[in-house]
């Protein structure tokens, strides 16, 4: 036989590294199909196993192939693709040495592996069925898009490869102008361990843009393939005038697949240890979660009460779970030692604890919900006396399927039961007025069955009759009198039983006109409506628990019942007009505008001062949104006083985007109501604009700004930087709510988030200063 030959024969040589079957084609046209698209290998066949089956054959296109029967040495060359199972490797010569059972690959080498992960090297030797083998010069793209590059890699017992003298790093296209990666790890040594999904870095430096910021003697963090691993996760930092300076450090601990444990040790400079610790559940119905944080203070007696205990501790659980496709049920419960310390630790920033557990049902277009609450208010201005537990809370809402009369009937259900140690009236001396009235005890239930039917006519105008039979049963105690004699503490009526029948109907007209031209489609719609309905009655004895705020506007104009709440009830025949504009412009922008007013025709006004409804011809209320194009919003609403038009609340909203540029302006001015849970005029500018200055760098900032007091609500400030492996943000703020020993805070914030490695944080605050 000739020294070198071409034969099938020669190419089975390939095969024993397998099996010693053959499976070779030395078809220059295939080999070049396949070839061609190198960087893609999505068209390639690939299995779920990383390790091939006993018999899988290794399949060669190459454009030629010879063997050396003297050497023992089969070589592919030309357009070389190797196929062994789930790996691929693609090369320009491709040598099996059938004595020392190794395969060496040159030349512009592209080896995909059964995990996904595609390997570029200059020199690579594999053996052992591809389980053992070294690469020099090497590049690895990782299936979510990191690159680790190194001189010199070994790899053994087919999971564990050595990497010499690596970089790591997420960044593609976020490089300077020289290549310099954004960031990147650079190690002197990083073994891969694929059966734990771990990659581990020794000697490892983070670079930022090529300057060394940080150093770990040891470094591990998981590969693409794990979405769960024990472990620590990086660090936070931070400073306050509380604990002093501030290190977190969290440890994940993946107790099962659907089990978690985070623990969240804060190590402290002036109060000592702060240990959290959150664990989450997944069932087969649903999940739930447990999160505690618990601190022994050092120096309690540095801080003002109620902050001035040794121990303070903190405890949230959350949970759903499905019962069926139709019924779920939860809950979210928080316990808390003192009023400030969420908020002095920068863990939980709620002034309000609202705990409540529910079961909660939806078929089509019913609904069911019943749950208990539990309110605890946290700012020193909070009685918590007058805070309320509610349990139960009913409501159910339900259609018939069938059409009655032609039209829609529908049955609601609304009952609450409400418990507090100490009942209150809010009075506004101002004019002299009861404006918020709530007992001790109260227990309300409402029973509404509605109807409405839509008729349109030939002529296109939509004619909706409606109708409404509401029943009412309260069952009060400790109800304050209303007098306005003596305002301050007063007698309370004592168990009270009291109902109401309140029957309602109306009528609701449109004629919409549509119009076609050069701008767009307009369709301007006149409404017209009347309701009638039974006066409210003496509700002097009536606890105002869930109807209190009121804002009156285009969004409630045409509603049957524009208290927010079942407690009160809108009386008398009253007529509501105005009409609604829409255009369509043909970039596809709009223009939308509504206008109306309300007149009290008949029958007791249960409205009063502040609300806009109280006189016979109501305020007038308007509102505007426009937006021309892509690039800019407008946003308008008010309402005016019905005798000299001048303004009683109006909220303007404008934001514009572009590529550079994005920002959004609001101004909101509302008149003082206090009936309606708005003790004081209000009048506040905010805004934001953020700005991107280029390569990924953005400058932002924005606040808040109370006008009637003349002070600052929030601001903040800071630089950005965003790309495809980075996002950081840098940002100085301030917050100008006090409470106690919660003053003024100014602080500065650091958020950094490395992709694929995760995100960390640095704060320091200047408050009192």
């Amino acid at each position: 036989m000739p020294a070198l030959v071409r034969t099938a024969a020669a190419v089975a040589l390939f095969g024993v590294l397998a099996t010693g079957s053959l499976g070779a084609s030395t078809s220059p046209a295939q080999a070049q199909s396949v070839t061609s698209g190198k960087s893609d290998f999505s068209n390639l066949p690939r299995t779920s196993r990383k390790t091939p089956p006993k018999g899988t054959r290794v399949d060669v296109d190459a454009d030629q192939i010879v063997f050396d029967e003297r050497t023992g040495e089969a070589i592919a060359t030309g357009d070389v693709v190797l196929t062994y199972g789930n790996y691929i490797l693609i090369g320009r010569k491709v040598t099996y040495n059938r004595h020392t059972d190794t395969m060496r690959a040159e030349g512009e080498i592209r080896m995909r592996e059964p995990g996904g992960n595609i390997l570029e090297a200059d020199i690579l030797q594999l053996q052992n069925r591809f389980r053992d083998g070294f690469a020099e010069h090497l590049r690895l793209l990782l299936t979510n898009e990191a690159v680790v590059t190194a001189n010199y890699a070994k790899r053994r017992d087919g999971y564990l490869t050595t990497y010499e003298r690596t970089t790591y790093t997420r960044c593609r296209s976020c490089v300077t102008d020289d290549g310099t990666p954004a960031w990147q790890l650079v190690a002197s040594e990083s073994v891969h361990d694929e059966r734990e999904g771990i990659i581990e870095h020794t000697n490892a430096r983070l670079e930022v843009l090529g300057v060394p910021v940080f150093y770990w003697p040891y470094l591990s963090h998981p590969d693409p393939t794990v979405k769960r691993k024990s472990g620590l996760l990086i660090p936070r930092f931070s400073h306050s005038t509380v604990f002093g300076y501030g290190y977190e450090q969290p440890y994940f601990w993946n107790i099962a697949p659907n089990a978690d444990l985070t623990l969240l040790p804060k190590f402290t400079s002036e109060q000592g240890p702060l240990l959290g610790a959150e664990f989450r559940h997944r069932l087969a119905k649903g999940e739930y979660s447990i999160k505690g944080v618990g601190v022994y203070q050092f120096n309690p007696d540095d801080l003002p009460s109620p902050g001035n205990e040794r121990w303070r501790g903190w405890v949230r659980t959350q949970g759903k779970f499905n019962i069926n496709r139709h019924w779920a049920w939860g809950w979210d419960g928080t316990i808390v030692s003192d009023d400030t310390f969420g908020r002095e630790y920068d863990f939980d920033e709620r002034t309000e604890i609202a705990n409540f557990i529910y079961l909660d049902g939806i078929n089509d277009r019913n609904y069911a919900t019943i749950r208990a609450y539990n309110f605890q208010g946290l700012l020193q201005t909070d009685g918590q006396d007058t805070f309320p537990t509610a349990a139960p809370y009913f409501r159910h809402d339900y259609t018939f399927d069938f059409p009655v009369l032609g039209g829609e009937l529908g049955l609601n259900t609304d009952v609450y039961a409400v418990f507090r140690d100490s009942g209150f009236v809010v009075y506004d001396t101002n004019p002299q007025t009861i404006d918020v009235v709530q007992g001790t005890r109260q227990l309300r239930a409402t029973t509404q069955l509605h109807w409405r039917n839509e008729i349109v006519t030939d002529a296109g105008v939509i004619v909706t009759p409606f109708g409404r039979l509401r029943g009412d049963l309260l069952l009060s105690n400790g109800v304050p009198e209303q007098q306005l004699v003596n305002p301050g503490p007063a007698p309370a009526f004592g168990e009270v039983t009291d109902g109401r029948f309140l029957p309602s109907g109306g009528v609701d007209i449109r004629m919409p006109l549509l119009k076609v031209d050069g701008m767009g489609t307009h369709v301007l719609t006149p409404i017209a409506q009347i309701i009638s309905s039974k006066n409210e009655g003496d509700t002097s004895t009536w606890g105002n628990e869930d109807a209190i705020s009121l804002n009156y506007a285009t969004t409630n104009l045409f509603l049957e019942n524009r208290f927010t709440g079942n407690d009160r009830y809108e009386g008398g025949t009253r007529v509501n007009a105005g009409f609604l504009y829409t255009l369509g412009l043909d970039n596809g922008g709009s223009f939308n505008a509504s206008f109306g007013q309300s007149y009290h025709i008949a029958g007791q006004n249960s409205f009063v001062l502040g609300s806009g409804l109280e006189e016979t011809v109501s305020d007038l209320v308007a509102a505007i949104w426009l937006q021309p194009d892509e690039h800019y919003k407008l946003s308008y609403q008010a309402r005016f006083d019905q005798e000299d038009l001048s303004i009683r609340e109006q909220d303007v909203g404008i934001s514009a985007t572009f590529s550079r540029l994005k920002t959004a302006l609001n101004y909101v001015k509302v008149d003082k109501a206090v009936a309606y849970g708005r003790p004081d005029d209000l009048q506040q500018i905010w805004g934001s604009a953020e700005v991107n200055v280029g390569r990924g760098v953005s400058v932002f900032g924005g606040g808040r700004y109370d006008i009637d007091n003349d002070r600052f609500i929030d601001r903040h400030v800071g630089i950005g930087f965003n790309c495809d492996c980075a996002k950081v943000r840098f940002r100085y703020k301030e917050e100008f709510l006090t409470d106690r020993n919660l003053v003024r805070d100014r602080s500065f914030l650091l958020d950094v988030e490395l992709v694929t490695l995760g995100s960390t944080s640095f704060g320091t605050s200047l408050s009192g200063q």
